[in-house]
């Protein structure tokens, strides 16, 4: 990693979060493509959803996980194919554009990148590793080596910090687990606790997972049986208790197995979508934000295998992609109904499976 190129890249950003301070504000998607080893850019139109292609920055790698810093001016990439590193990008406010900053070590092929609060450190978690990572970010944004790796069971799938950034959880597939880790947050220290947060039962799966914004709940999504879990969450001891269990597959589901894939919340929490592979779906749901319950509001068809799929910021639009599948969805959400309206398809590279968005408006600058 050259000084002269971060130099670079902050002259660049700095001269464009001057600009962005009286710019109109801007939303931007980004899309990994595993099997083109590329990322694609977008600008959202956040009147009408509608994508203009921004542009597409090649990684040299299988690119899939992808994080952005609380502060959204960096994103960070996961490379699963060798070496193993984390990408380092500076987001350009100007026109969503990226700048690269830095490449540094992963201990293992990572499937799933977040940062904690602070920004100040990169948690991976490792499927073929059977391990979660701790690396250090600089003052920069730019990631660092990595500082500590903990073994977990098999399949490690996902790892998120508690919304107080006093503990981080990961899911774990192969043991049908949802473990704690306590962390200090000055150091980047993790802790595993001796017992499980939450175990799940047997051939569950568990991947991904969210916290509610006031929260109350967890959701947890499995990988192998179709099942979405409603986990009451105690913050201020990091306590879970299971409420609800309901089924993300359709309900003419017929052949092949079951593959829950990812899950995310509008940003008020009043509605939660999941995607399910096999059928290539997305499951709509209702929240109820006092016990936090879910209740189908339908089930809509999308990409081929739809492995990643996120929110704006406004909460007005979903964006999904398919591994199988050579195009990206917009929807609209219905601001009443939760359900999804399809506004068009736009083209990605191949093997697209991880979406990121970012509204920029002149406060998130640098």
């Amino acid at each position: 990693m050259k000084m002269t190129k971060i130099v670079g890249a902050i002259a660049v950003l700095l001269a464009a979060s001057t600009a962005t301070s009286t710019a109109q504000a801007a939303t931007y998607a980004y899309v990994s493509n595993a099997d083109s080893k590329d990322i694609s850019v977008f600008r959202l139109n956040e009147s009408s959803g509608a994508m203009t292609a921004v542009e597409t920055v090649s990684v040299g790698g299988t690119v899939m996980p992808m994080a952005l810093s609380p502060n959204h001016l960096r994103l960070y990439a996961g490379l699963r194919s060798k070496p193993y590193s984390a990408v380092s990008f500076a987001l350009n406010p100007l026109d969503g554009k990226l700048i690269e900053l830095g490449r540094a070590p992963l201990a293992e092929s990572m499937a799933y990148v977040s940062t904690d609060a602070s920004g100040r450190f990169l948690f991976s978690a490792s499927y073929g590793g059977n391990m979660v990572a701790v690396n250090r970010i600089g003052v920069n944004g730019v990631v660092g080596d990595v500082q500590q790796t903990i073994k977990t069971g098999p399949m490690a799938h996902a790892i998120r910090n508690a919304p107080d950034n006093r503990a981080v959880f990961a899911s774990v597939l192969g043991s049908d687990a949802w473990l704690r880790f306590g962390f200090d947050a000055s150091n980047g220290q993790l802790t595993q606790d001796v017992a499980p947060a939450y175990s799940l039962p047997p051939k569950s799966g568990p991947r991904h997972f969210v916290f509610s914004p006031d929260q109350r709940f967890t959701y947890l999504i499995d990988e192998l049986d179709g099942n979405l879990h409603v986990l009451s969450f105690d913050n201020k001891h990091d306590l879970v208790k299971p409420i609800q269990t309901v089924s993300i597959l359709p309900p003419d589901f017929s052949g092949g197995n079951p593959w829950g894939a990812d899950l995310h919340l509008t940003p008020d929490g009043r509605f939660l979508y999941a995607s399910e592979r096999t059928s290539s779906t997305l499951a709509a749901y209702k929240v109820d934000k006092a016990t936090g319950k879910l209740t189908r509001i339908g089930t809509f068809s999308t990409e081929k295998q739809p492995r990643g799929f996120n929110i704006d910021p406004s909460g007005k639009y979903l964006l999904a992609v398919g591994q199988l599948s050579p195009k990206l969805s917009a929807y609209q959400i219905d601001a009443k109904t939760g359900k999804l309206t399809a506004i068009g398809q736009y083209p990605v590279g191949k093997g697209a499976n991880w979406v990121e968005i970012v509204r920029f408006d002149g406060s998130n600058v640098e």
